[in-house]
């Protein structure tokens, strides 16, 4: 069972993805035992946050391992996919389209950065703001993805629904499953994607390709769903914009976002001339005095903003994705009920991103393989529960796993 996270950053060239991208995994912390020790091209680990369980329980802090508290907020690290710029006809292979979706197949969540500003055009080249219609670049991405999930679906489709056909309908949601499981995709993914199109009921041999398009968009909206990242939002032409997006793009999740900004603020906390929290709507400066008159300017140009929209958004848009969109909660597993601890001492060392309905057992899998092997049941410490193998954890769950086996 896989509880790292994917998040997949895609759009268009220069509406800020790689702005988005740098601003996301520029956070000056160490921590040890990360998920993800190695990195390759446009891979990095960005964070997401929560409010930490040691300060629900009242303890004076924690010491984490797998991820990092500060100022009372745990920090998880998941994995950020920073897909090169796609143009219109990218599933074609047009620009290395194709090659660039398929680096899409791993990703459970999409981030869509697009130039709210307009001031981008359709191939990605610069243009005065408000010039291109950031609603245009919506649909243009969104149907280059639709058009590459159903390209893998469609190949060699007619051979294969004349075998789903003669097979009970369980064992042909299996045989679906099996044909897109490179992708990501788990069997209940499929199963909701049929309901939701309205084909659980049919022969898979007698879909159209009406039927066949549907089936692939419901799946990838549902298996692989996407964020748009409302970028550029610190350009004045934006605003007008956004508004017309959150009228118009109905079933969106749209997050409005400044990344240059968010960009901007963590290289001056980096430099301790601000302290800043990701995700905090405000920042303090340290030292008016270490500041030039420039960068005093720009610090309140983007406390303006910062008030106008609750944060830059960056951190936001991490937190929408993970939290609202794929539903996911954090549980802390502890050795010692009594110290909140592992072996060592370590208070609440380990924060572990996991699917809302996970069971108790699979987070005992999480852990150790032994001690998912020896279950006997489990304890909910900060609820004062024992539970069983099916207990679904709940979000800020501390839980001790008590087995028959210990770990090795």
């Amino acid at each position: 069972m896989r509880y790292s996270v994917i998040v997949g950053v895609v759009g268009k060239t220069n509406v800020g993805k790689s702005t988005f991208f740098s601003a996301a995994t520029l956070l000056d912390v160490k921590i040890e035992n990360r998920p993800f020790v190695t990195t390759e091209p446009n891979v990095g680990i960005a964070y997401v946050r929560r409010r930490c369980a040691h300060v629900e329980l009242g303890l004076p802090a924690c010491n984490p391992r797998n991820s990092v508290c500060i100022s009372g907020y745990r920090f998880i690290p998941i994995k950020l996919y920073d897909v090169p710029g796609l143009i219109k006809g990218a599933h074609k292979g047009r620009g290395l389209g194709n090659k660039f979706l398929d680096e899409l197949r791993q990703a459970d969540v999409l981030l869509h950065v697009v130039d709210m500003s307009g001031s981008t055009d359709e191939e990605g080249n610069p243009v005065r703001p408000g010039y291109y219609d950031p609603l245009e670049e919506v649909y243009t991405i969104e149907e280059e993805i639709n058009e590459w999930f159903y390209s893998i679906i469609a190949k060699d489709w007619d051979k294969l629904s004349r075998g789903l056909d003669v097979v009970p309908w369980d064992e042909a949601v299996s045989r679906i499953h099996r044909r897109v499981a490179g992708l990501s995709i788990r069997r209940e993914h499929v199963v909701e994607a049929l309901r939701v199109a309205k084909l659980e009921s049919t022969k898979p041999g007698s879909w159209r390709e009406e039927e066949l398009r549907l089936f692939a968009r419901k799946l990838r909206e549902i298996s692989k769903p996407m964020v748009i990242v409302a970028n550029k939002m610190d350009i004045p032409e934006a605003e007008d914009n956004l508004k017309r997006a959150m009228k118009s793009l109905e079933g969106r999740v749209i997050v409005p976002t400044s990344s240059l900004y968010e960009l901007a603020l963590r290289k001056a906390a980096k430099s301790s001339l601000i302290r800043y929290v990701p995700g905090d709507p405000n920042f303090e400066v340290v030292d008016l005095s270490k500041l030039t008159e420039k960068q005093r300017q720009v610090l309140e140009r983007i406390r303006g903003f910062m008030r106008k929209y609750g944060g830059t958004g960056v951190q936001r848009a991490l937190d929408t994705a993970i939290f609202d969109v794929l539903g996911m909660v954090v549980v802390y597993p502890v050795e010692n009920p009594t110290r909140l601890s592992d072996k060592d001492g370590n208070v609440l060392p380990d924060a572990y991103l996991v699917r809302r309905g996970t069971t108790a057992l699979e987070v005992a899998e999480l852990v150790h393989t032994e001690l998912a092997k020896g279950f006997i049941a489990a304890q909910i410490v900060n609820r004062n529960r024992k539970v069983g193998a099916d207990y679904r954890v709940q979000d800020g769950d501390v839980i001790r796993i008590i087995s028959a086996l210990a770990r090795g």
